[in-house]
Protein backbone atom coordinates (compact mmCIF):
# COMPACT_ATOMS: atom_id res chain seq x y z
CA UNK A 1 0.00 0.00 0.00
CA UNK A 2 1.44 3.39 -0.97
CA UNK A 3 1.74 6.16 1.61
CA UNK A 4 -1.03 8.28 0.12
CA UNK A 5 -3.53 5.40 0.27
CA UNK A 6 -2.45 4.54 3.81
CA UNK A 7 -2.87 8.14 4.92
CA UNK A 8 -6.30 8.33 3.31
CA UNK A 9 -7.44 5.15 5.05
CA UNK A 10 -6.23 6.46 8.42
CA UNK A 11 -8.14 9.68 7.79
CA UNK A 12 -11.42 8.17 6.60
CA UNK A 13 -11.80 4.73 8.21
CA UNK A 14 -13.06 4.12 11.74
CA UNK A 15 -11.60 1.27 13.75
CA UNK A 16 -12.21 0.58 17.47
CA UNK A 17 -9.09 0.82 19.62
CA UNK A 18 -7.80 -1.62 22.20
CA UNK A 19 -7.46 0.17 25.54
CA UNK A 20 -4.06 -1.38 26.25
CA UNK A 21 -2.65 0.03 23.00
CA UNK A 22 -3.75 3.58 23.79
CA UNK A 23 -2.74 4.25 27.41
CA UNK A 24 0.64 4.83 29.02
CA UNK A 25 2.23 2.97 31.91
CA UNK A 26 0.93 5.41 34.51
CA UNK A 27 -2.64 4.94 33.36
CA UNK A 28 -2.18 1.16 33.28
CA UNK A 29 -1.40 1.31 37.00
CA UNK A 30 -4.68 3.17 37.53
CA UNK A 31 -6.54 0.41 35.67
CA UNK A 32 -5.38 -2.24 38.15
CA UNK A 33 -5.82 0.01 41.17
CA UNK A 34 -9.43 0.79 40.28
CA UNK A 35 -10.13 -2.92 39.74
CA UNK A 36 -9.15 -3.67 43.35
CA UNK A 37 -11.69 -1.12 44.61
CA UNK A 38 -14.31 -2.59 42.31
CA UNK A 39 -13.77 -6.15 43.53
CA UNK A 40 -14.21 -4.98 47.10
CA UNK A 41 -17.53 -3.40 46.13
CA UNK A 42 -18.65 -6.64 44.46
CA UNK A 43 -17.76 -8.64 47.56
CA UNK A 44 -19.89 -6.39 49.75
CA UNK A 45 -22.84 -5.78 47.43
CA UNK A 46 -24.40 -9.06 46.32
CA UNK A 47 -27.96 -7.83 46.77
CA UNK A 48 -29.66 -4.55 45.94
CA UNK A 49 -29.99 -3.69 49.66
CA UNK A 50 -26.30 -4.36 50.25
CA UNK A 51 -25.34 -2.27 47.22
CA UNK A 52 -27.40 0.70 48.43
CA UNK A 53 -26.01 0.41 51.97
CA UNK A 54 -22.43 0.27 50.68
CA UNK A 55 -22.94 3.28 48.40
CA UNK A 56 -24.63 5.32 51.14
CA UNK A 57 -21.88 4.64 53.70
CA UNK A 58 -19.13 5.34 51.17
CA UNK A 59 -20.81 8.54 49.99
CA UNK A 60 -21.25 9.85 53.52
CA UNK A 61 -17.56 9.29 54.27
CA UNK A 62 -16.69 11.10 51.03
CA UNK A 63 -18.86 14.08 51.93
CA UNK A 64 -21.44 13.89 49.13
CA UNK A 65 -23.71 16.85 49.94
CA UNK A 66 -27.06 15.30 48.99
CA UNK A 67 -27.95 11.64 49.46
CA UNK A 68 -31.51 10.40 48.95
CA UNK A 69 -32.63 6.84 49.63
CA UNK A 70 -35.92 5.05 49.17
CA UNK A 71 -36.91 1.78 50.86
CA UNK A 72 -33.27 0.66 51.11
CA UNK A 73 -33.32 -0.28 47.41
CA UNK A 74 -32.92 3.07 45.61
CA UNK A 75 -30.31 5.75 46.19
CA UNK A 76 -29.51 9.07 44.55
CA UNK A 77 -26.22 10.95 44.99
CA UNK A 78 -26.20 14.63 44.07
CA UNK A 79 -23.39 17.15 43.63
CA UNK A 80 -24.69 20.69 42.97
CA UNK A 81 -23.05 22.43 40.04
CA UNK A 82 -22.10 26.04 39.47
CA UNK A 83 -25.07 26.58 37.16
CA UNK A 84 -28.71 26.84 38.18
CA UNK A 85 -30.20 23.36 38.52
CA UNK A 86 -33.19 24.49 36.43
CA UNK A 87 -30.86 24.87 33.44
CA UNK A 88 -30.60 21.07 33.32
CA UNK A 89 -28.69 18.30 35.07
CA UNK A 90 -26.23 15.54 34.22
CA UNK A 91 -27.91 12.25 35.17
CA UNK A 92 -26.45 8.74 35.19
CA UNK A 93 -28.91 5.99 36.09
CA UNK A 94 -27.98 2.35 36.70
CA UNK A 95 -29.69 -0.64 38.32
CA UNK A 96 -28.62 -2.42 41.50
CA UNK A 97 -30.60 -5.66 41.07
CA UNK A 98 -29.27 -8.79 39.40
CA UNK A 99 -30.63 -12.20 38.32
CA UNK A 100 -30.83 -14.60 41.25
CA UNK A 101 -33.00 -17.12 43.11
CA UNK A 102 -35.50 -15.78 45.65
CA UNK A 103 -36.91 -17.97 48.42
CA UNK A 104 -40.62 -18.60 48.26
CA UNK A 105 -42.72 -17.38 51.20
CA UNK A 106 -43.09 -20.92 52.58
CA UNK A 107 -39.72 -22.33 51.54
CA UNK A 108 -38.75 -24.98 54.11
CA UNK A 109 -39.59 -28.62 53.49
CA UNK A 110 -38.08 -32.07 53.90
CA UNK A 111 -37.92 -35.07 51.60
CA UNK A 112 -36.12 -38.37 51.92
CA UNK A 113 -34.35 -37.32 55.13
CA UNK A 114 -32.98 -34.06 53.72
CA UNK A 115 -34.08 -30.45 54.21
CA UNK A 116 -34.58 -27.99 51.34
CA UNK A 117 -35.67 -24.46 50.49
CA UNK A 118 -38.01 -23.78 47.57
CA UNK A 119 -37.08 -20.91 45.25
CA UNK A 120 -38.51 -18.71 42.52
CA UNK A 121 -35.95 -17.38 40.06
CA UNK A 122 -35.70 -13.61 39.49
CA UNK A 123 -34.77 -12.22 36.09
CA UNK A 124 -33.30 -13.99 33.10
CA UNK A 125 -31.19 -16.97 34.13
CA UNK A 126 -30.02 -20.21 32.56
CA UNK A 127 -31.31 -22.59 35.21
CA UNK A 128 -28.63 -25.24 34.70
CA UNK A 129 -25.90 -22.76 35.68
CA UNK A 130 -27.19 -22.72 39.27
CA UNK A 131 -26.83 -26.45 39.91
CA UNK A 132 -24.01 -28.19 41.78
CA UNK A 133 -22.24 -25.02 42.88
CA UNK A 134 -21.70 -23.33 46.28
CA UNK A 135 -24.48 -20.88 47.11
CA UNK A 136 -24.99 -18.26 49.81
CA UNK A 137 -28.15 -16.78 51.32
CA UNK A 138 -28.45 -13.02 51.81
CA UNK A 139 -31.41 -10.92 52.80
CA UNK A 140 -33.79 -9.51 55.38
CA UNK A 141 -36.37 -11.14 57.63
CA UNK A 142 -39.06 -9.04 59.29
CA UNK A 143 -40.41 -10.67 62.45
CA UNK A 144 -43.97 -10.48 63.76
CA UNK A 145 -43.06 -7.55 66.04
CA UNK A 146 -41.58 -5.57 63.11
CA UNK A 147 -37.95 -6.24 64.00
CA UNK A 148 -35.77 -6.58 60.89
CA UNK A 149 -32.93 -9.08 60.81
CA UNK A 150 -30.30 -9.02 58.06
CA UNK A 151 -28.55 -12.28 57.32
CA UNK A 152 -25.62 -13.32 55.16
CA UNK A 153 -24.61 -16.98 55.24
CA UNK A 154 -22.06 -18.64 53.00
CA UNK A 155 -19.52 -15.88 52.37
CA UNK A 156 -17.15 -16.26 55.32
CA UNK A 157 -14.68 -19.13 54.99
CA UNK A 158 -16.08 -20.60 58.22
CA UNK A 159 -19.70 -20.41 57.03
CA UNK A 160 -21.56 -23.38 55.60
CA UNK A 161 -22.67 -23.05 51.99
CA UNK A 162 -25.74 -24.40 50.23
CA UNK A 163 -26.32 -26.04 46.87
CA UNK A 164 -28.87 -27.27 44.34
CA UNK A 165 -28.47 -30.92 43.41
CA UNK A 166 -27.86 -32.08 39.83
CA UNK A 167 -28.61 -35.42 38.28
CA UNK A 168 -25.71 -37.79 37.72
CA UNK A 169 -24.88 -38.30 34.00
CA UNK A 170 -25.58 -42.04 34.27
CA UNK A 171 -29.30 -41.29 34.77
CA UNK A 172 -29.64 -38.09 32.80
CA UNK A 173 -30.34 -39.39 29.30
CA UNK A 174 -34.14 -39.11 29.22
CA UNK A 175 -34.54 -36.63 32.05
CA UNK A 176 -32.08 -34.04 30.73
CA UNK A 177 -30.04 -34.95 27.62
CA UNK A 178 -32.98 -35.57 25.30
CA UNK A 179 -34.78 -32.36 26.24
CA UNK A 180 -34.21 -28.86 24.96
CA UNK A 181 -31.78 -26.96 27.14
CA UNK A 182 -34.51 -24.56 28.27
CA UNK A 183 -36.65 -27.50 29.44
CA UNK A 184 -33.99 -29.79 30.92
CA UNK A 185 -34.10 -28.15 34.35
CA UNK A 186 -37.53 -27.43 35.77
CA UNK A 187 -37.90 -24.26 37.83
CA UNK A 188 -39.66 -26.19 40.60
CA UNK A 189 -36.56 -28.36 40.99
CA UNK A 190 -34.29 -25.42 41.84
CA UNK A 191 -34.51 -26.42 45.49
CA UNK A 192 -31.64 -25.55 47.82
CA UNK A 193 -30.18 -28.30 50.01
CA UNK A 194 -29.80 -26.97 53.57
CA UNK A 195 -29.44 -29.94 55.91
CA UNK A 196 -29.61 -33.70 56.59
CA UNK A 197 -29.81 -34.13 60.39
CA UNK A 198 -33.06 -34.71 62.30
CA UNK A 199 -34.34 -33.39 65.61
CA UNK A 200 -36.30 -35.73 67.82
CA UNK A 201 -36.84 -39.49 67.73
CA UNK A 202 -38.09 -41.68 64.89
CA UNK A 203 -41.70 -40.99 65.83
CA UNK A 204 -41.31 -37.24 65.31
CA UNK A 205 -43.00 -36.04 62.12
CA UNK A 206 -41.05 -33.65 59.85
CA UNK A 207 -38.04 -33.90 62.14
CA UNK A 208 -35.55 -32.79 59.45
CA UNK A 209 -37.56 -29.62 58.78
CA UNK A 210 -37.91 -29.16 62.54
CA UNK A 211 -34.12 -29.33 62.95
CA UNK A 212 -33.68 -26.49 60.44
CA UNK A 213 -36.36 -24.31 62.05
CA UNK A 214 -34.86 -24.98 65.48
CA UNK A 215 -31.45 -23.81 64.22
CA UNK A 216 -32.95 -20.66 62.69
CA UNK A 217 -34.78 -19.92 65.93
CA UNK A 218 -31.62 -20.38 68.00
CA UNK A 219 -29.50 -18.20 65.69
CA UNK A 220 -31.99 -15.50 64.67
CA UNK A 221 -35.01 -15.81 66.95
CA UNK A 222 -37.38 -16.46 64.04
CA UNK A 223 -40.24 -18.87 63.48
CA UNK A 224 -41.52 -20.29 60.19
CA UNK A 225 -44.18 -17.60 59.81
CA UNK A 226 -41.46 -14.94 59.83
CA UNK A 227 -40.21 -16.30 56.50
CA UNK A 228 -43.44 -15.08 54.91
CA UNK A 229 -42.31 -11.49 55.56
CA UNK A 230 -38.76 -12.00 54.32
CA UNK A 231 -36.68 -11.17 51.27
CA UNK A 232 -34.06 -13.89 51.11
CA UNK A 233 -31.90 -14.20 48.00
CA UNK A 234 -29.80 -17.18 46.95
CA UNK A 235 -26.63 -15.99 45.22
CA UNK A 236 -23.30 -17.60 44.23
CA UNK A 237 -20.96 -17.93 47.19
CA UNK A 238 -17.44 -16.58 46.96
CA UNK A 239 -15.45 -13.48 46.24
CA UNK A 240 -14.75 -11.64 43.00
CA UNK A 241 -11.59 -13.02 41.41
CA UNK A 242 -8.94 -11.99 38.90
CA UNK A 243 -9.18 -14.11 35.75
CA UNK A 244 -6.29 -15.03 33.46
CA UNK A 245 -2.55 -15.45 33.91
CA UNK A 246 -2.17 -11.70 33.28
CA UNK A 247 -5.01 -10.80 35.72
CA UNK A 248 -6.57 -8.66 32.99
CA UNK A 249 -10.13 -9.82 33.69
CA UNK A 250 -12.54 -9.90 36.62
CA UNK A 251 -14.88 -12.80 37.26
CA UNK A 252 -17.80 -12.31 39.63
CA UNK A 253 -21.54 -12.52 40.11
CA UNK A 254 -23.80 -9.52 39.31
CA UNK A 255 -21.42 -7.44 37.18
CA UNK A 256 -24.56 -6.67 35.19
CA UNK A 257 -25.08 -3.99 36.33
CA UNK A 258 -22.82 -3.39 39.32
CA UNK A 259 -19.84 -2.58 37.12
CA UNK A 260 -21.81 0.48 35.96
CA UNK A 261 -23.09 1.21 39.47
CA UNK A 262 -19.54 1.23 40.82
CA UNK A 263 -18.21 3.32 37.92
CA UNK A 264 -20.98 5.90 38.34
CA UNK A 265 -20.73 6.33 42.10
CA UNK A 266 -16.94 6.43 41.92
CA UNK A 267 -17.17 9.03 39.15
CA UNK A 268 -19.54 11.32 41.04
CA UNK A 269 -17.36 11.06 44.14
CA UNK A 270 -14.29 12.08 42.15
CA UNK A 271 -15.78 14.82 39.96
CA UNK A 272 -14.93 18.26 41.32
CA UNK A 273 -15.47 20.62 38.40
CA UNK A 274 -19.09 19.99 37.50
CA UNK A 275 -20.84 22.99 35.99
CA UNK A 276 -24.19 21.21 35.94
CA UNK A 277 -25.76 19.50 38.94
CA UNK A 278 -24.56 15.89 38.83
CA UNK A 279 -27.01 13.13 39.79
CA UNK A 280 -26.20 9.42 40.09
CA UNK A 281 -29.43 7.44 40.52
CA UNK A 282 -29.41 3.73 41.31
CA UNK A 283 -32.71 1.87 40.97
CA UNK A 284 -34.11 -1.61 41.48
CA UNK A 285 -36.18 -4.10 39.44
CA UNK A 286 -34.55 -3.57 36.01
CA UNK A 287 -34.10 -7.29 35.49
CA UNK A 288 -37.88 -7.85 35.73
CA UNK A 289 -39.04 -4.87 33.67
CA UNK A 290 -38.44 -1.92 36.04
CA UNK A 291 -41.90 -2.31 37.56
CA UNK A 292 -42.85 -1.68 41.17
CA UNK A 293 -42.26 1.10 43.65
CA UNK A 294 -38.46 0.87 43.45
CA UNK A 295 -38.11 0.47 39.67
CA UNK A 296 -37.39 3.08 37.04
CA UNK A 297 -41.07 3.25 36.06
CA UNK A 298 -41.89 4.74 39.46
CA UNK A 299 -41.88 8.55 39.76
CA UNK A 300 -38.81 8.55 41.98
CA UNK A 301 -36.78 10.85 39.75
CA UNK A 302 -39.46 13.53 40.01
CA UNK A 303 -39.69 13.00 43.77
CA UNK A 304 -35.94 13.26 44.35
CA UNK A 305 -35.52 16.31 42.11
CA UNK A 306 -38.44 18.06 43.78
CA UNK A 307 -36.86 17.49 47.21
CA UNK A 308 -33.45 18.64 45.98
CA UNK A 309 -34.82 21.84 44.46
CA UNK A 310 -36.87 22.63 47.57
CA UNK A 311 -33.76 22.00 49.64
CA UNK A 312 -31.99 24.92 47.96
CA UNK A 313 -34.90 27.24 48.61
CA UNK A 314 -36.66 27.21 45.24
CA UNK A 315 -40.39 26.75 44.79
CA UNK A 316 -41.13 24.89 41.58
CA UNK A 317 -44.04 23.11 39.95
CA UNK A 318 -44.09 19.70 38.29
CA UNK A 319 -44.06 21.55 34.96
CA UNK A 320 -40.83 23.31 36.00
CA UNK A 321 -39.24 19.92 36.69
CA UNK A 322 -40.34 18.64 33.29
CA UNK A 323 -38.85 21.74 31.62
CA UNK A 324 -35.60 21.18 33.52
CA UNK A 325 -35.46 17.52 32.45
CA UNK A 326 -36.05 18.47 28.81
CA UNK A 327 -32.83 20.49 29.04
CA UNK A 328 -30.89 17.67 30.71
CA UNK A 329 -28.52 15.01 29.45
CA UNK A 330 -28.47 11.45 30.74
CA UNK A 331 -26.70 8.12 30.44
CA UNK A 332 -28.39 4.80 31.04
CA UNK A 333 -25.42 3.01 32.56
CA UNK A 334 -25.81 -0.62 31.58
CA UNK A 335 -23.65 -3.35 30.10
CA UNK A 336 -23.59 -4.74 26.58
CA UNK A 337 -22.80 -8.29 25.47
CA UNK A 338 -19.21 -8.80 24.34
CA UNK A 339 -18.36 -10.80 21.22
CA UNK A 340 -17.84 -14.40 22.35
CA UNK A 341 -15.28 -16.23 20.13
CA UNK A 342 -17.09 -19.57 20.61
CA UNK A 343 -20.47 -18.14 19.57
CA UNK A 344 -19.42 -15.43 17.16
CA UNK A 345 -22.08 -16.40 14.60
CA UNK A 346 -24.75 -14.99 16.93
CA UNK A 347 -23.16 -11.55 16.60
CA UNK A 348 -23.03 -9.19 13.63
CA UNK A 349 -19.32 -8.83 14.09
CA UNK A 350 -18.86 -5.40 12.51
CA UNK A 351 -21.28 -3.94 15.06
CA UNK A 352 -20.50 -6.14 18.08
CA UNK A 353 -18.81 -4.80 21.18
CA UNK A 354 -15.45 -6.36 22.03
CA UNK A 355 -13.83 -7.02 25.37
CA UNK A 356 -10.96 -4.64 26.10
CA UNK A 357 -12.01 -1.95 23.62
CA UNK A 358 -13.34 0.54 26.15
CA UNK A 359 -16.77 1.72 27.18
CA UNK A 360 -19.56 0.84 24.73
CA UNK A 361 -21.99 3.46 23.42
CA UNK A 362 -25.23 1.68 22.52
CA UNK A 363 -27.32 4.02 20.38
CA UNK A 364 -30.45 1.89 20.64
CA UNK A 365 -31.68 -1.08 22.61
CA UNK A 366 -34.88 -3.10 22.23
CA UNK A 367 -35.76 -6.25 20.31
CA UNK A 368 -35.63 -6.97 16.60
CA UNK A 369 -37.33 -3.93 15.04
CA UNK A 370 -36.17 -1.71 17.94
CA UNK A 371 -39.33 -2.51 19.90
CA UNK A 372 -39.35 -1.32 23.51
CA UNK A 373 -36.21 0.70 22.85
CA UNK A 374 -34.61 4.00 23.52
CA UNK A 375 -32.95 5.26 20.33
CA UNK A 376 -30.61 8.22 20.87
CA UNK A 377 -30.67 10.95 18.24
CA UNK A 378 -27.67 11.78 16.06
CA UNK A 379 -27.05 15.12 17.77
CA UNK A 380 -26.70 13.54 21.19
CA UNK A 381 -24.47 10.70 19.98
CA UNK A 382 -22.34 13.34 18.27
CA UNK A 383 -22.09 15.29 21.53
CA UNK A 384 -21.07 12.11 23.40
CA UNK A 385 -18.42 11.40 20.73
CA UNK A 386 -16.91 14.85 21.11
CA UNK A 387 -16.96 14.62 24.90
CA UNK A 388 -15.23 11.25 25.01
CA UNK A 389 -12.64 12.13 22.38
CA UNK A 390 -11.85 15.40 24.13
CA UNK A 391 -11.25 13.54 27.41
CA UNK A 392 -9.26 10.69 25.81
CA UNK A 393 -11.85 8.08 26.65
CA UNK A 394 -11.43 4.86 24.64
CA UNK A 395 -14.90 3.94 23.44
CA UNK A 396 -16.65 1.69 20.95
CA UNK A 397 -20.19 1.01 19.76
CA UNK A 398 -22.19 -2.17 19.95
CA UNK A 399 -25.45 -4.04 19.48
CA UNK A 400 -26.61 -6.98 21.57
CA UNK A 401 -26.42 -9.75 18.98
CA UNK A 402 -27.78 -10.09 15.46
CA UNK A 403 -31.02 -8.27 14.69
CA UNK A 404 -33.21 -11.39 14.82
CA UNK A 405 -31.15 -13.16 17.48
CA UNK A 406 -30.58 -10.72 20.29
CA UNK A 407 -31.84 -7.54 21.83
CA UNK A 408 -32.53 -6.36 25.32
CA UNK A 409 -33.90 -3.52 27.37
CA UNK A 410 -32.57 -1.07 29.91
CA UNK A 411 -33.99 1.75 32.03
CA UNK A 412 -33.22 4.25 29.26
CA UNK A 413 -36.70 4.33 27.72
CA UNK A 414 -38.35 5.14 31.06
CA UNK A 415 -36.16 8.20 31.65
CA UNK A 416 -36.30 9.29 27.99
CA UNK A 417 -40.06 9.60 28.63
CA UNK A 418 -39.31 12.96 30.28
CA UNK A 419 -37.71 14.34 27.13
CA UNK A 420 -34.20 13.86 28.50
CA UNK A 421 -31.41 13.30 25.98
CA UNK A 422 -30.52 9.69 26.71
CA UNK A 423 -28.10 7.02 25.49
CA UNK A 424 -26.98 3.66 26.85
CA UNK A 425 -23.32 3.52 27.78
CA UNK A 426 -21.37 0.87 29.69
CA UNK A 427 -18.77 -1.86 29.27
CA UNK A 428 -19.28 -5.11 27.38
CA UNK A 429 -19.11 -8.32 29.43
CA UNK A 430 -18.99 -12.05 28.72
CA UNK A 431 -21.23 -14.75 30.25
CA UNK A 432 -23.88 -12.13 31.02
CA UNK A 433 -26.54 -13.21 33.54
CA UNK A 434 -24.47 -16.19 34.61
CA UNK A 435 -23.25 -16.73 38.20
CA UNK A 436 -19.72 -15.78 37.05
CA UNK A 437 -19.69 -12.88 34.59
CA UNK A 438 -16.45 -11.68 33.00
CA UNK A 439 -15.35 -8.05 32.56
CA UNK A 440 -12.11 -6.44 31.34
CA UNK A 441 -10.24 -4.14 33.72
CA UNK A 442 -9.45 -1.75 30.87
CA UNK A 443 -13.16 -1.42 30.10
CA UNK A 444 -13.96 -0.79 33.76
CA UNK A 445 -11.45 2.04 33.85
CA UNK A 446 -12.74 3.64 30.64
CA UNK A 447 -16.32 3.37 31.91
CA UNK A 448 -15.35 5.25 35.06
CA UNK A 449 -13.40 7.79 33.01
CA UNK A 450 -16.34 8.34 30.62
CA UNK A 451 -18.83 8.86 33.46
CA UNK A 452 -16.52 11.31 35.22
CA UNK A 453 -16.12 13.29 31.98
CA UNK A 454 -19.90 13.27 31.57
CA UNK A 455 -20.53 14.61 35.08
CA UNK A 456 -17.96 17.37 34.53
CA UNK A 457 -19.23 18.31 31.06
CA UNK A 458 -20.68 21.71 30.18
CA UNK A 459 -22.76 22.97 27.28
CA UNK A 460 -19.80 24.55 25.48
CA UNK A 461 -20.43 22.11 22.61
CA UNK A 462 -23.87 23.59 22.23
CA UNK A 463 -26.68 21.54 20.74
CA UNK A 464 -29.84 23.39 19.87
CA UNK A 465 -32.59 22.45 22.30
CA UNK A 466 -35.58 20.80 20.64
CA UNK A 467 -37.88 22.54 23.12
CA UNK A 468 -37.98 26.32 23.44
Amino acid sequence: MDQETKKLKEQLFYEPKLVWDEIDEEEKKKVFSLAEEYKEFLNNAKTEREAVSFIEAYAKRAGIPVIKTFRNKVIALVKPGKEDILSGIRLIIAHVDAPRLDLKQRPVYEKWDMSFLKTHYYGGIKKYQWLARPLAIHGRIVKADGTAIDIKIGEDENDPVFTILDLLPHLAKKEQYEKKLADAIEAEKLNVLIGALPFGDKETKDRFKLAVLKKLHEDYGIIEEDLISAELEVVPAGRARDVGFDRSLIGAYAQDDRICVFSAFKAILDCDQNQKTAVALFVDKEEIGSDGATGAKAKLLELFLSDIIKGIGKQVSVADIYHMLSKSKAISADVNGALDPDYEDLHEKQNAARLGYGVCVTKFTGHRGKYEANDADAEYVGWIRRLFNKNKVIWQTGELGKVDEGGGGTVAKFIAYYGVEMVDCGPAILSMHSPFEISHKGDLYMTYKSYKAFFESSDEDKIDECYS
